[in-house]
């Protein structure tokens, strides 16, 4: 029998302790169960991660408090925690963190209670008539619950009948109810009620995909499935595999994790879901880090209660407490918000794709426009691949014509070429939708004086401030530093400071200007301060309700809007010319997904994409809606200077608040992981960041290459272990990295 536990203390800088188990507990105990343990002179909450019979510690001291013997963290999920820690080169507290969330870490936050009112009796027609005459109030509560037949709150019961507590209390007394109290779920959906939608029919296609996602999910329970890279181009009815597949796994009695690239996408998701499932009654689950603690907490403990069997969520779901998994879905596995950036800096379908490994089940990667190392692990044989080449119903792809904004600037310089103008003029008289993209908020992207150069920036980040018309405000989009827009230069005093650049907003208010008549609206982080907003806005276009709206990438992906014919990319170039190799990947991949919103009706749809290199590659293959031939050109080139998935990407980041202390730190870092480094791995020289001050600090880059991460992120470690840096200098390790500036 275990005499001792090593615990993981909360906020302890990764530092496990051990601990003597308490006798009452020692053989029921579990690693993942949750503890208080003597910390100096406190206590402290902690995790058990292991058992112990013996330890070499001397004095251990009694663990306080057993908050959970039942685990919380099930050894699966313990075993990922440390792979986390291991592989992203991060304490193994920072990786339990992103495992366990803080609000089921902390012991005050629990289950929401409420009181409860009942008839205790059936009140006689007679009896109910001398209530009307002598106490209206206390009658009007029996009828409300005679009318209710079931339980009803005492809050609802003060807002519908004017009840106050003392006309509660003297309906009990009299024996007419009763009260009691009773767990309550706080419900991120509210009393929101979802009509029922019947499974669709496949197609031939869509249902010889299925048959492979069948087959995984029948997978002998002993080995793993090869995982599922599902290209379907968009339009083509991934979704409704995705439906189908998780209703086979919860016929089978599992559960499954269905994860979403933003956050902005899990309304519509849930709405899906939920319609889908109501009939069966099968809970679903959301976990995204706008839900509220007591939010959180109680889909957390619903997943883990077994209650809810499907959980959707952005990347941090892939931690659910599900039992028995039986199928994982990661949608737009190439968007890279999958990613998080900051410690631990994991990868969400990286990590779905172990946790499948780790726990024997089926795993389905979709997409329009498949990450290239996933693409690359389907060529390699690591993956198997399955395809979707049309579009439901035999809806054709859009038609995309490309503007060459260099001969419209040469005409007019309006922020809509006469050609998009036209068109949209068109679907305004067919009662048709249209979607303008133009991946920048504000209204102007800088402010510039023409007489003495003078550009507004921000004192914190090396950017210049976007100017907010309707807040008439300058804004860092890097800090959220603000400040008041001059009306002159504030440097020389000229009042002929020029407004430059297009965000959102401008387009906003030069489409109203061009189209009197049309309802338009904005999507983008500005406008979507209030937390029903997206939903809101998303719903009235739906119905038909906007003809125009205007966004950024919030509108790009995953929404299905039949009645939107014609799709306005304002400025392709915007992320293409940026200093990372993968951004001809990333604009490719937005332009493809941002046409896709169009035709998906019955009505063949139309997409405009404006832009001053109309001859690249990635606008010239979105174009044609050519993966395979951007795949062929993008991957020779990674191959050719050895860049992901060819090899791993390491990127340390070195920052302080003063640029000479970052800049010898990096050096002296550099020196030292030159020194035995091992082999099959490039060092790049220390250089400052593209985006050289952040938040007020200077940053500096190393990057690394290798084809074996792990021997790399062992020696990076050990290394770090070994070097103290001054107090203000802060070093991070990006595993994989996807934002290189």
């Amino acid at each position: 029998m275990p005499r001792y536990a090593r615990v993981l203390v909360d906020d302890s800088a990764g530092k496990a302790f051990d601990y003597e188990l308490p006798e009452a507990v020692a053989a029921v105990l579990q690693p993942g169960a949750r503890v208080r343990v003597p910390v100096r002179t406190r206590t402290a909450l902690a995790t058990v991660i292991e058992l112990l019979e013996e330890t070499d510690v001397p004095g251990v001291k009694l663990i306080s408090e057993v908050v959970s013997a039942e685990p919380i963290l099930s050894p699966l999920l313990l075993k990922l925690g440390a792979w986390i820690s291991d592989y992203y080169c991060c304490s193994l507290e920072a990786a339990m963190k992103a495992v366990l969330p803080n609000v089921i870490r902390k012991a005050e936050v629990g289950h929401q209670t409420r009181l409860f009112a009942r008839l205790a009796r059936e009140v006689e027609e007679e009896e109910l008539e001398k209530l009307r005459k002598k106490a209206p109030l206390q009658a009007g509560v029996i009828d409300h619950l005679t009318e209710a037949a079931q339980p009803v709150s005492v809050t609802e019961l003060a807002e519908k009948c004017d009840a106050s507590h003392a006309v509660v209390q003297a309906l009990v007394k009299k024996g007419l109810i009763v009260t009691e109290a009773a767990r309550v779920e706080r419900d991120p959906f509210g009393d929101e009620s979802f009509v029922h939608a019947a499974p669709l029919a496949m197609n031939p296609e869509q249902t010889a995909v299925f048959e492979h996602v069948r087959r995984a999910i029948d997978h002998p329970p002993d080995a793993a499935p090869k995982p599922l890279l599902l290209h379907g181009v968009t339009g083509s009815g991934k979704t409704e595999i995705y439906l189908q597949a998780i209703q086979l796994v919860l016929e089978r009695g599992q559960t499954a994790i269905m994860l979403v690239p933003e956050i902005s996408l899990t309304p519509q998701t849930v709405e899906r879901f939920k319609s889908r499932f109501a009939a069966t009654r099968h809970e679903v689950a959301v976990l995204h880090s706008h839900l509220s603690e007591g939010e959180r907490h109680d889909e957390w403990h619903k997943i883990r209660d077994g209650r809810a069997r499907i959980v959707i969520g952005a990347r941090s779901a892939i931690f659910a407490p599900c039992a028995n998994l039986g199928l994982i879905v990661v949608d737009e596995e190439h968007e890279n918000t999958y990613k998080q950036e900051e410690t631990p800096r994991y990868h969400g379908r990286d990590i779905a794709v172990l946790r499948a490994s780790m726990e024997k089940c089926a795993i389905l990667l979709g997409s329009a426009t498949p990450s290239l190392e996933s693409f690359h692990n389907a060529q390699t044989g690591k993956y198997e691949l399955l395809r979707l080449i049309a579009r439901v119903d035999d809806k054709k792809m859009p038609f995309i014509r490309i503007i060459d904004l260099r001969m419209e600037s040469k005409k007019h310089g309006a922020i809509l070429s006469e050609r998009l103008i036209t068109a949209i003029n068109d679907r305004l008289t067919k009662k048709e939708q249209t979607i303008l993209f133009l991946n920048r908020r504000g209204f102007s992207t800088s402010l510039i004086c023409e007489k003495c150069g003078h550009v507004c920036e921000c004192p914190n980040c090396s950017v210049a401030l976007t100017f907010h018309r309707a807040a008439a405000r300058m804004v860092c989009h890097i800090c959220g530093y603000q400040a008041v827009a001059p009306q002159k230069c504030p440097e020389c005093r000229d009042p002929g400071i020029k407004y430059t650049g297009t965000g959102t907003e401008k387009v906003e208010d030069s489409v109203s200007r061009l189209f009197p008549k049309a309802v338009i609206k904005r999507l983008d982080a500005d406008v979507m301060q209030r937390r029903e907003a997206f939903r809101e806005t998303l719903t009235a276009f739906r119905t038909g309700k906007i003809d125009i709206l205007v966004g950024t990438q919030m509108i790009a992906k995953g929404l299905h809007f039949p009645n939107v014919t014609l799709v306005g990319i304002i400025n392709a170039d915007l992320g293409l010319h940026l200093p990372d190799f993968r951004a001809g990947e990333r604009t490719f991949q937005l332009l493809t997904q941002v046409a896709g919103r169009a035709g998906r009706g019955d009505v063949e749809g139309e997409v405009f994409v404006q832009s001053f290199t109309p001859f690249s590659p990635s606008i010239q293959h979105a174009r044609h809606h050519d993966f395979d031939g951007f795949w062929e050109q993008e991957i020779e080139f990674r191959r050719q200077w050895d860049y992901p998935p060819f090899t791993h990407l390491v990127l340390i980041i070195v920052r302080s608040a003063h640029q000479q202390r970052g800049s010898f730190s990096a050096e002296t870092l550099h020196r030292r992981l030159k020194e035995e480094l091992p082999p099959g791995v490039t060092l790049s020289e220390p250089a400052p960041a593209p985006l050289e001050k952040s938040h007020g600090s200077y940053r500096f880059h190393l990057m690394m290459r290798t084809r074996s991460i792990v021997r790399l992120s062992r020696h990076l470690r050990a290394v770090l272990d070994k070097l103290t840096f001054p107090e203000d200098v802060f070093v991070t390790v990006d595993v994989d990295a996807y934002q290189l500036l």
